[in-house]
């Protein structure tokens, strides 16, 4: 999922079956070596550690991971500590298309397109809900 910090979410890719890393499906979704995000100011969690080395954009901010046996710096939890409030609008927009049930209930359905397509009208009833 892209949003912005307007909450608005601006692409949901389609579901995966089994357990799938989020770096592996940006990959899918966006291959390397395209300018995806050339324009764009990212912001990331630790799970896209190689990004930088894959794609080319603005500007990147990701959390400084902790080295083995040691601690970070208080300047490096300062800094993790900006990015999370950031970062944590994706979480409230994930948030927002939760309050429709049908994606936070247990869904007894095997079809995984029909699936995608109410996360996508659940996505776009989240927009349509925040939009001034």
């Amino acid at each position: 999922m892209i949003s912005n910090e307007k909450k608005q979410i601006l692409y949901i890719s389609n579901c995966y079956v089994g357990k799938e890393h989020d770096f592996t499906i940006l990959k899918n979704e966006f291959p390397p070596g395209k300018n995806w995000f050339k324009n764009y100011h990212i912001q990331l969690d630790l799970g896209f550690q190689g990004f930088k080395d894959q794609y080319q954009c603005k500007s990147l901010e990701i959390p400084n991971r902790k080295p083995r046996k040691t601690e970070l710096t208080q300047k490096q939890k300062k800094e993790n500590k900006m990015i999370s409030s950031k970062r944590v609008t994706v979480e409230h927009s994930i948030g927002g298309m939760k309050r429709y049930r049908i994606l936070s209930d247990r869904l007894r359905n095997r079809d995984f397109e029909f699936y995608d397509n109410v996360l996508g009208i659940c996505a776009g009833l989240w927009n349509f809900l925040i939009t001034d």
